[in-house]
């Protein structure tokens, strides 16, 4: 007998700048940004594999959505993938943790679950200043038998939720996973889960939420409305612009050329905004690697910055099994698959996987002052100390746990409209 499974990725980025303040001036001071790991840590190799996975995927992502906004969680995609690895045997299983970037002759496999099992552990530390939940939960079809040993690694390592659930009732089915991801996005995702199929044998829900405070908010008073962002040669939109002058970290990298600012949240969160030079985000997007990360890492230093960034909504969806494939994990898809650590009875392959993503950057809830033409207000501007950094063309963003160093979201700005 044959059966399929879906792994859906559900995904939440909300910034929110609220208790704004005006920003404070002060004078910038070379202070290099220290978020060093030990190299020889598991928590190292993690990230390191981490960013490699999330930039490769990336430019898959980005190859096939030109011109469009790209947004998704690596962090998501990477644990769901690891998760289902454990039921996976022989090749499948190779191809699974080899996509994720992982050398199987320099990490061992229950190295690498407990390496997942610490950052999902990390990110659900209880915060008052900081709401980041990462989870997962399986919805198994009603009198199944699932292998003892899977289910309790699954558990154990990463903190899964499992549902008996009855396929052959299409409409219910479809109706309490989509209820489960509607409360674990806090309403923001709604009807992930549609077309079901009876012979469904497995679905596997994967969710982070996260919602976050600027360190240094932005004021709404100083947001300046109709500024002209360049999409591309001879496409101008008017956007939203947030201003602010305040100390951050950033670096002018001369041999990517770009610029590279760094927010923090306030607490355990940091986001990277990389604004390449005029043409030059194809060169960006190509090299990028985990060293590129560690590199920008030092060579960070604090100054004053005299910041424009627009206001941003994006909602991203992705079918990843036409993307993974070409990514190495090819058997997993097909009758070849074996998923006999799951099932001894079932022939199981992955028939579908879905992502989905949120990102809403700015100020929730507020009002902000309108100043029609932002060209004059750059040009006053400069009577202002501190370099001028203004995102006004395409560019990349990243959220990072501080605390794990994992992308959490990476994404590209095409288009930034608001919510």
């Amino acid at each position: 007998m044959s059966s399929s499974f879906y792994i859906v990725f559900i995904v939440l980025g909300l910034h929110a700048t609220v208790h704004c303040f005006p920003g404070t001036q002060h004078e910038g001071k070379g202070n290099e940004v220290k978020h060093s790991i030990p190299r020889n840590s598991t928590l190292y190799k993690m990230s390191t594999n981490n960013a490699d996975f999330a930039f490769n995927l990336y430019r898959k992502l980005a190859s096939e959505n030109t011109g469009r906004n790209v947004f998704f969680s690596p962090v998501s995609v990477s644990s769901a993938l690891a998760m289902i690895s454990l039921g996976a045997q022989s090749d499948t299983q190779i191809q699974i943790l080899q996509c994720l970037g992982f050398n199987l002759t320099e990490m061992q496999e229950d190295e690498i679950h407990h390496g997942f099992h610490h950052l999902i552990h990390t990110l659900n530390l209880p915060n008052k200043e900081l709401e980041l939940k990462a989870g997962n939960a399986l919805f198994i079809q009603k009198q199944v038998k699932i292998l003892n040993q899977f289910t309790s690694g699954i558990q154990k390592l990463y903190e899964s939720e499992a549902f008996s659930t009855d396929f052959s009732n299409v409409s219910e089915a479809e109706q309490k996973i989509n209820n489960y991801v509607k409360k674990k996005t806090k309403g923001k995702i709604v009807e992930v889960i549609k077309d079901l199929v009876p012979n469904t044998y497995m679905i596997l829900v994967n969710f982070i939420f996260f919602k976050a405070k600027w360190e240094k908010p932005f004021d709404p008073l100083e947001t300046k409305q109709n500024g002209n962002f360049y999409m591309r040669e001879s496409v101008v939109i008017k956007v939203s612009f947030m201003h602010q002058v305040e100390e951050h970290f950033y670096f002018m990298d001369r041999i990517l050329n770009c610029t590279v600012l760094q927010m923090d949240y306030s607490k355990n969160a940091l986001a990277i905004f990389v604004l390449p030079d005029e043409g030059q985000m194809k060169l960006l997007e190509d090299t990028l690697m985990s060293t590129t990360l560690r590199r920008w890492n030092h060579l960070l230093q604090k100054g004053l910055v005299n910041l424009y960034i627009p206001k941003f909504f994006i909602s991203a969806s992705y079918n990843l099994d036409t993307i993974l494939p070409g990514m190495g994990i090819q058997d997993a898809f097909t009758n070849q698959a074996d998923f006999s650590g799951i099932s001894e009875h079932f022939k199981l392959k992955i028939s579908n996987v879905v992502h989905k993503a949120v990102l809403d950057v700015g100020e929730k809830g507020t009002e902000a002052v309108a100043i029609t033409d932002l060209r004059m207000e750059f040009r006053s501007a400069l009577a202002h100390p501190g370099a001028l950094i203004v995102f006004n063309r395409p560019f990349l963003v990243m959220i990072l746990d501080k605390v794990t160093r994992s992308i959490l979201f990476l994404g590209k700005v095409m288009e930034p409209k608001e919510q």
